[in-house]
């Protein structure tokens, strides 16, 4: 059960995950991220039982990238309250063949949610029972054929970043439920959580991680770019 660490201290660890990952267990009955976590603690620090873990937020199974647990019942009550306070800032990289117009911009959509078909759906103006969701993106880099986008969410909502990216018409690679023609080799989509930035709730220092993207050759291309143009 292999996790790959990104940080950790006495009251947090931050992993990158693989997409087609379960964050936390479900009907599947899928080993899930949070079992591997724990199992690595347990080791780790020799535990005779189980190690503590608390789930601060999840990222959607075929979604890599950045995810934040507490180690300690005390972190995970404060980085609950951080979240509910948007305190805890994340961004997102996710890789489209259709650029978006204009490649700057701030979306607000409305998102009904489909439990049945595990969907939601965006719309421009209130429905009922919907949520508001807000984002804000840019076009960083490009290849031949695919745009890479940078996306600061201001809202947590289900599906959200791949709901409104096809609502403009720039589903993002991979994603056959949002609109996208073909699936990845992997099973997975071109969506990773890149960075997770917040202030310790314990040592208030400041914590900045970055996730490396999926060792595949076009996520390489643009993280390559990226460090080129840092």
């Amino acid at each position: 059960m292999e996790v790959q660490v990104l940080y950790e201290d006495n009251h947090l660890i931050i992993v990158n995950k693989n997409n087609n990952d379960l964050v936390q267990g479900d009907k599947t009955g899928d080993i899930a991220l949070d079992r591997k976590v724990k199992e690595y603690l347990k080791k780790k620090y020799n535990k005779q039982g189980e190690a503590y873990l608390g789930v601060v937020h999840r990222i959607d199974r075929p979604v890599s990238g950045v995810v934040l647990f507490a180690k300690t019942g005390k972190a995970l009550s404060r980085l609950n309250k951080m979240l509910q306070e948007k305190k805890i800032t994340k961004t997102y990289w996710a890789i489209v063949k259709n650029k978006p117009n204009p490649d700057v911009d701030f979306l607000k959509h409305y998102l009904v949610r489909n439990p049945k078909k595990n969907k939601s759906f965006a719309y421009e103006t209130r429905q009922e029972n919907s949520r508001l969701a807000e984002l804000s993106f840019s076009c960083i880099a490009n290849s031949d054929n695919y745009y890479l986008l940078e996306i600061q969410l201001h809202t947590g909502r289900h599906h959200q970043i791949r709901s409104q990216l096809s609502k403009i018409g720039s589903p993002i690679k991979g994603d056959l439920k949002y609109g996208f023609p073909r699936s990845n080799k992997d099973g997975g989509i071109s969506l990773h959580a890149r960075k997770i930035e917040f202030i310790h709730p314990v040592s208030e220092k400041n914590i900045n991680v970055t996730a490396n993207t999926p060792e595949e050759k076009l996520w390489q291309f643009f993280e390559n770019f990226a460090r080129l143009n840092q």
